[in-house]
């Protein structure tokens, strides 16, 4: 098939049954939000966040579509001006020919979505949903997908170890933590980015611990009252590695479509070492 022949409808499409937007949560914006069906791709760009970095890139290099994790807009807008960063970021988009699709929770929460991923990253075992939405059949094999996933280390693991597994996988110099108060870890729960919400949930199916990209300080005082450990990498690091895989899938699929990750978007929360 050649790059011509292939439109953003068709990338929809295969984004829609990759990441089915039935599995995005109520309050989210998915799916194609800026661009014309109809448009021939040959060059794609994945990013974590539309931002005036990640946008001008895009129009730079001359990509046909972007394919966003966090949606762009994220609530309803009621005009569309260059008097604030998103009407300004829309129109470039808009005057460039850059579609923009954005798969949103429903790729946090699809059978190959970024949960799944985080779970069998740090050593997961007997996956399930933490929130089941529906079952599909994968494989020949009817599967529960939803919301956060949950399962049990093989071998149990020291609290330093466990921790010190977690910011591998994430390829963080350091991460925030919530002491459970326990010694070991063997029943983990995770959801990326801001997903704090899910702590009452992994307390409830007896998880030792606890996996996000971000957590309140009252949600950290309620995990240390319900003995959970949680670990927290930040938002970015949570979701950025899978906006890179899916980079590579499209690649695979598309192997006549130019696909990259942005070279440009970074973590906007930074670490700095105080010294004495």
């Amino acid at each position: 098939m050649s790059s011509s022949t292939i439109t953003v409808g068709d990338l929809s499409d295969w984004l829609g049954q990759f990441a089915p937007t039935a599995l995005a949560e109520d309050w989210d914006n998915v799916g194609l939000l800026v661009g014309d069906r109809a448009r021939s791709v040959s060059r794609i760009m994945t990013c974590l966040t539309p931002t005036p970095e990640s946008v001008a890139e895009a129009i730079e290099r001359r990509a046909d579509l972007i394919v966003a994790h966090h949606p762009l807009p994220f609530r309803p807008i009621k005009r569309i001006t260059r008097g604030d960063a998103t009407g300004g970021m829309l129109l470039d988009l808009i005057e460039a020919h850059v579609a923009l699709y954005s798969p949103h929770t429903a790729f946090d929460s699809a059978l190959r979505g970024i949960n799944q991923r985080i779970a069998e990253g740090l050593g997961l075992t007997e996956i399930q949903p933490i929130r089941v939405t529906t079952a599909a059949t994968f494989a020949g094999t009817e599967t529960d997908m939803g919301s956060g996933r949950w399962g049990r280390l093989s071998t149990p693991l020291p609290v330093s170890q466990w921790l010190d597994q977690v910011a591998r996988f994430f390829h963080v110099d350091g991460l925030h933590w919530v002491d459970g108060g326990k010694s070991e870890v063997r029943c983990v729960a995770v959801a990326c980015g801001a997903a704090g919400e899910f702590l009452a949930d992994a307390a409830r199916l007896g998880c030792d611990a606890f996996v996000t990209g971000e957590l309140r300080f009252h949600s950290a005082l309620e995990a240390r009252a319900r003995s959970v450990h949680v670990a927290v990498p930040g938002h970015h690091a949570t979701e950025r590695f899978a906006v890179e895989e899916l980079a590579s899938e499209l690649r695979a699929r598309f192997a006549n479509i130019e696909v990259w990750a942005s070279e440009r978007e970074s973590d906007p929360m930074l670490w700095r070492a105080v010294n004495d």
